[in-house]
């Protein structure tokens, strides 16, 4: 069991929000956000970000009346970091969908982002009848064989292993490569985005979120993420909103053409000047878009 990380003095006004966790069945504490009343909107952040990543949106809508619930998942954020946990889709999954049942979270507005597409929608494909609303930013929910060689490099087991925990190459690139100008992320967003992964073992999640990619059919998660792409029939009635960064580099804009493939009526926001960290580089605009989406 990891030690609770404890927010800095100097990030708490970006930051403000108390600390709820749950107890997975595999008995890890899974830290989340639970921010004001009403209608629940849900964040799931990927690889390598954390609640954090959608402090902006958690203020701004909770200010416009909406519940704000975002999850750490377990070896991210201020979860905890267990060394001897498989790190799987299907238990990152299996975790989101025990805080949404067991915060009894209904009509959900769901927005995911990179891992969190596969496991926030994998959870929305299990319950879709506690979804209302999807907007689905940089991310993918379903079995693709794109992936840039920086990927591959960061997915081989000896040398990725120790040039993501060793010398943080993934979180701490994360920033710089995740956006189309760097300059955009303040240092504070820096700061905070990078807390987490402070130690060897504080990294091993976003080691093992790179090591999960099933591009293959026998590797333990594929028949997961089949799952989670075969489900989607079952969010097609809903309003979809399509976000994208299209200089993303591994989230290229093929991915959002496959998504409106399973989703035609989504209503589709792409910025040329954007990358990954899209929420990052230009978050006015994006709350913007959401807002006029929600109403």
């Amino acid at each position: 069991m990891t030690k609770t990380l404890q927010i800095p003095a100097e990030l708490k006004e970006e930051y403000p929000f108390e600390s709820h966790f749950i107890q997975t069945k595999q008995g890890y504490r899974m830290h989340y956000v639970d921010h004001g009343e009403g209608r629940p909107f849900l964040f799931v952040h990927g690889n390598p970000t954390w609640s954090f990543f959608f402090r902006r949106l958690i203020s701004h809508f909770s200010e416009k009346g909406m519940r704000g619930v975002a999850c750490d998942h377990i070896g991210c954020g201020l979860s905890d970091k267990p060394q001897d946990f498989e790190y799987r889709l299907e238990q990152h999954i299996d975790n989101l969908e025990q805080l949404v049942l067991e915060l009894d979270l209904k009509d959900i507005c769901l927005l995911v982002h990179d891992w969190g597409g596969a496991i926030g929608l994998g959870v929305a494909g299990r319950h879709p009848e506690r979804f209302s609303q999807l907007v689905i930013c940089n991310t993918a929910a379903f079995r693709s064989q794109r992936m840039p060689w920086l990927l591959k490099i960061a997915k081989m087991p000896s040398i990725g292993q120790f040039l993501i925990r060793r010398f943080n190459a993934f979180a701490g690139l994360t920033p710089s490569l995740g956006a189309a100008d760097p300059d955009r992320i303040t240092s504070r967003a820096r700061q905070g985005l990078l807390l987490p992964y402070d130690s060897w073992e504080h990294r091993i999640a976003t080691y093992r979120f790179v090591a999960d990619i099933p591009l293959e059919e026998s590797h333990p998660s594929y028949a997961t993420l089949t799952e989670v792409e075969e489900n989607l029939s079952k969010l097609q009635d809903l309003p979809v909103l399509l976000l994208w960064g299209e200089k993303d580099w591994v989230f290229t804009t093929h991915f959002m053409a496959r998504f409106q493939d399973f989703f035609p009526q989504a209503e589709v926001r792409s910025y040329p000047d954007c990358g990954h960290l899209l929420i990052e580089e230009k978050p006015g605009r994006v709350m913007d878009e959401i807002e006029a989406f929600l109403s």
